[in-house]
Parts: C-alpha cells; structure tokens; sequence
C-alpha cells in the first residue's frame, strides 16, 4: 500500500510504501448511482446534508453565465461556485436534473449521506486500505488500475479533466461532467472508475502520519479527526492542478461537505 512515486504528493502522506493484510471483504464494483440513491431517499426520506444547508459546491463551467457571475465562489479555488439549491437530485444548482442521469453516480453526499446509505443497506464504506488493495486490482505499485501509462496506445481509460484546467475541457475522454459508473472497462478485480470519475468516500478519518507506525493488519486510520478520507480523484483533476487519479493518491474533506465530484461505493464483510 502507499507509493514513493516521484508524482506523488508526500505532505498527503502518500508513503511510504508498506506491506498491510486484510480480511477477506467484499466491494460493490460501482459507485452508487442516482438511480440507486433515490430508492433509499424513497424508502427513508432521507435529507441529505447539502438540503439541510441549502446550498453544495458547483464547477462554474456548467452554471448558466448569469448564476456564475452571481456566484459566491471559494477563495482558494474560484472554479467552484456555492450555490443555492444545489444537491443530489439538482447536481448543476436549480433547473438542472439528475433524471437523465440514473446510471451516473449520485453527487454532492457527504460522508453523513453516505454512511446513512449503507446503514439503510446493511453494507459499510470501505477502509481506505480496503479500497486501495481492491482498486489496484492485483497490479502491485502500477501508478493507475490498468499499468502505468495513462493513455495506452492512445486510448481514454479514465474520466479526468483534458485540456487546460480550469478553463478548456475538450472532453476528449468522452465526458465533460461524470460519467456512467460502467465506463470504461474494469479494472483486474472488476471495479469500474476508481481512477477519476468522482471522488469516493471512505470510512477512515484522514491522518498524513498515522499509517507510517499504524497497525498493519485491517487497518482503519486514527481513532478521531475531522476530515474523512477520499479516495480515487474525479472528473476535474488534471496533471496541472489535482494529479490525484493515481491509485495510491489520498484526500479527505470534512464529514458534512458536499460537491459536484464526491460520491461513493459500498462494502461488507
């Protein structure tokens, strides 16, 4: 587990590289789509944080010019745009719909939806060890779920940004937003997008130091903290800005936070 990769990003506590043992467990091969969602949302009733507060985060490249404009945005990166209205069932903030959109994975959950889900259907999320052993998909070290180059023989494997982040994106992969959670082929264990697409959610809390002496045996990172950990990149990062599609890449966001790139797959066992 882990990377000493020269593209890696070592203050995220990528390495080092570090032999762990898991339990045997099981993954859904695919993140929870809109369709999926909906049926738990119907059964429960379930508010979703991004509802409760209102508002979740957008990339102003697919808000209508007069809402970008008006847009509050996020100070460290203006791309993303707070917007009133905006959660699961309307991913692009009011008068966009996800109905067309069933097969792509459910967006802007927080790891409280999340965790609400699988408690609704009897899974779990995924330790981020769980989720690195099934991603890499019996490759050892590859940087990616399929070898170590990115576009082999010039093919799109994965939904990233392509073109110049964050104003250009000629979809060359196929995708200007998410993609449907079957795109693309799977990877060596039968995991579909665990490189791109959205970013997903694990149950560990996020620590860049608590696995260099942590336990080495199911592993499930520190006892307390106040970001959760995200695995896998999204559809906006690019090798300029978020080179973060590689599988051994970590990020983490606090529990309640929402956006238009965050989503999530189930475990059990």
């Amino acid at each position: 587990m882990g990377t000493d990769d020269a593209e890696g990003f070592p203050a995220d506590g990528e390495g080092p590289v570090r032999q762990i043992e898991l339990s045997p467990f099981r993954i859904d091969p695919t993140t929870v789509t809109n369709a999926q969602f909906a049926t738990f949302v119907k059964a429960t009733g379930h508010v979703t944080d991004a509802e409760r507060f209102g508002f979740s985060f957008v990339f102003d490249g697919f808000l209508p010019p007069q809402l970008a404009r008006q847009a509050q945005r996020v100070q460290a990166a203006p791309w993303w745009a707070v917007v009133p209205g905006t959660d699961w069932r309307h991913p692009h903030g009011p008068g966009s719909d996800a109905g067309a959109l069933q097969n792509h994975p459910v967006v802007h959950v927080s790891w409280h939806d999340a965790q609400a889900y699988c408690d609704w259907s009897g899974t779990r999320l995924p330790t981020e060890a769980e989720w690195e052993y099934a991603a890499r998909g019996g490759l050892e070290q590859a940087r990616y779920p399929w070898g170590d180059e990115l576009t082999p023989g010039g093919r799109h494997l994965c939904n990233i940004w392509q073109g110049d982040f964050p104003t250009r994106n000629t979809a060359a992969d196929g995708h200007l937003g998410t993609a449907p959670v079957k795109a693309y082929r799977p990877n060596g264990y039968g995991l579909y997008n665990v490189a791109g697409n959205v970013w997903e959610w694990c149950a560990d809390w996020f620590s860049v130091d608590f696995h260099v002496t942590g336990p080495r045996l199911d592993p499930t990172g520190p006892a307390e903290g106040t970001s959760r950990v995200m695995r896998g990149g999204s559809h906006m990062c690019h090798e300029s800005y978020c080179n973060r599609y590689r599988i051994a890449a970590r990020s983490a966001n606090t529990p309640d936070s929402s956006a238009g790139n965050i989503g999530f797959r189930v475990a059990a066992g």
